[in-house]
C-alpha cells in the first residue's frame, strides 16, 4: 500500500501559542478526513484572526488536546530543539496469526508532518513587576510583527493541507465499517534529536506494507 506523506511548513512559535496552533491544524486534517455525519463547530482562535472548523465530537477533540499536552511536555523537558507531531491515518488488516505476528496489522496510508520550533525565553514575561504596576516592554513592536508573520504562516499551513486532500485521493482506502468520525488514526510526537533515522526507517516500512509498532 502507497503512503503519502505531507511534510507540513515549519512554524516559528512561542511556548504560549503551541495549543492553539496545534489545536487548529490537527482539527484541519482530521475535518477533511471525516467520515458519515459530523458536526462541523467554527473555532476562532484567540491569538490569531483564522477560524478553523472541528467535527464536533468531544473525544476526537479529548484525544487531541491530551497529545498536545503531551507534546508540551517534552518541549519542557528537551528545549532548544524542533519539535514534531506526526498524525497517521492507517488501515486494519486481519492476517493469519504465528507465533511470533499479531493476527492485526496497521497498513499506513497517510501522514502528515507538523513541525514547530519552540522560542526559548526565560519565563515570566507577562507584563507583570513586583515593583512596578506599569512596565514598558520593549519588545511589543517586534512581537507585534512576529506575531503577524506566524499568523500568516499558519494560514499556509492550513492552505497547504487544502491542496494535499484536494490533490491526493487515489491513495485513500475504502471507508471503514468502524464506529466515530475519522478513519483510524494516531498521533505520534518526536524531537529533532530521534526522528531523522527513525523517520526514514519508518517510511521504508510503510512502503513494503509492514505492520509498525509505534508508542
Amino acid at each position: 500500500m502507497n503512503c503519502e506523506v505531507c511534510q507540513l511548513k515549519e512554524l516559528d512559535v512561542e511556548h504560549f501559542e503551541i495549543r492553539e496552533v496545534l489545536r487548529c491544524i490537527l482539527h484541519t486534517i482530521l475535518f477533511h478526513r471525516a467520515l458519515g455525519l459530523v458536526r462541523p463547530k467554527d473555532i476562532d482562535l484567540e491569538l490569531f484572526e483564522i477560524t478553523y472548523v472541528q467535527c464536533g465530537d468531544v473525544e476526537l477533540e479529548r484525544k487531541i488536546d491530551e497529545k498536545i499536552e503531551q507534546f508540551i511536555d517534552r518541549v519542557e523537558k528537551h528545549p532548544n530543539k524542533k519539535n514534531q507531531i506526526c498524525l497517521s491515518f492507517y488501515e486494519v488488516k486481519n492476517k493469519q496469526p504465528t507465533w511470533f505476528t499479531n493476527k492485526v496489522e496497521r497498513l499506513y496510508w497517510e501522514q502528515w508532518y507538523i513541525n514547530l520550533n519552540v522560542a526559548q525565553h526565560q519565563k515570566g514575561h507577562s507584563g507583570k513587576s513586583s515593583t512596578s504596576k506599569i512596565v514598558v516592554n520593549p519588545g511589543a513592536e517586534e512581537r507585534t510583527v512576529r506575531r503577524a508573520a506566524l499568523e500568516a504562516s499558519l494560514r499556509d499551513v492550513l492552505f497547504q493541507i487544502i491542496r494535499f486532500v484536494n490533490e491526493k485521493k487515489d491513495h485513500i482506502p475504502p471507508v471503514p465499517n468502524l464506529e466515530g468520525v475519522s478513519f483510524p488514526y494516531e498521533i505520534t510526537i518526536s524531537s529533532s534529536s530521534d526522528s531523522a533515522f527513525g523517520m526514514e526507517m519508518f517510511k521504508r516500512m510503510l512502503q513494503t506494507g509492514h505492520p509498525t509498532m509505534l508508542s
